[in-house]
């Protein structure tokens, strides 16, 4: 192959593997509800999300997360996910929400629209009925013990990543560090992501890199008073 026969040809692999990557990043939306290999469990450190919300302004605070009740870990979400890759949105349109399932879940995921949000993306590749889907949210979150020392955080804590997918491993029988992922929004903690199988046992994470927080010591903002 000549020199140029090469170039051409290896810019057409990057390409392939850029668009693959950016695939991968961005979820299959052509997918087949119900084909895929096992669940995250997305738990958000609310103060984290309710302080970034209020330094962009008063007017972005969401009332219903951000207000007098205090939050700690809430559902982000329970995800499908392929041992590379995910699925996402595999039903255009998604079968209607009944708006009493969505109030049902307020108490762990208490925004509106992020209730519909992940039926919508999430919850239309399970595979389960609406019904059914937030059924199973409400199980893998009571299956997941939080760490004591997370529970109840009162004032600004720093902490290393490492130190908190240990404590999650730790209080959960069946996990390992592998299982968990720890993500951060800047310097703030993120979310706390957990790998399910389908029935709901711990696993390890097809790819525990994808997302993980870099930084050495993340901050735990407050819980906000009840």
């Amino acid at each position: 192959m000549g020199p140029r026969l090469w170039t051409v040809a290896t810019f057409a692999a990057v390409a392939i593997a850029v668009t693959a990557s950016q695939r991968l990043a961005r979820g299959q939306a052509d997918a087949t509800p119900g084909e895929f290999d096992y669940y995250v469990l997305s738990l958000s450190w609310s103060p984290s999300f309710c302080e970034a919300a209020a330094e962009r302004g008063p007017d972005r605070v969401p009332r219903e997360q951000c207000g007098a009740r205090p939050y700690s870990f809430v559902v982000h979400g329970l995800w499908p996910q392929f041992e590379r890759g995910f699925p996402e949105r595999c039903q255009d349109p998604p079968p209607r929400l009944d708006r009493h399932i969505v109030a049902s879940m307020l108490d762990l995921m208490p925004a509106r629209r992020l209730v519909y949000h992940e039926w919508d993306t999430h919850g239309t590749c399970s595979g389960l009925s609406p019904r059914a889907y937030f059924e199973l949210v409400r199980k893998a979150r009571a299956s997941v013990t939080i760490p004591a020392e997370f529970t109840d955080v009162q004032d600004y804590r720093t902490v290393a990543p490492h130190d908190i997918q240990e404590a999650f491993a730790k209080a959960n029988p069946g996990a390992t560090t592998g299982s968990v992922t720890i993500t951060c929004s800047g310097r703030r903690l993120g979310e706390v992501r957990l790998c399910l199988t389908k029935d709901l046992k711990f696993r390890d994470c097809a790819d525990p890199r994808r997302g993980a927080c870099r930084r050495d010591q993340v901050v735990m903002p407050p819980m906000r008073g009840g």
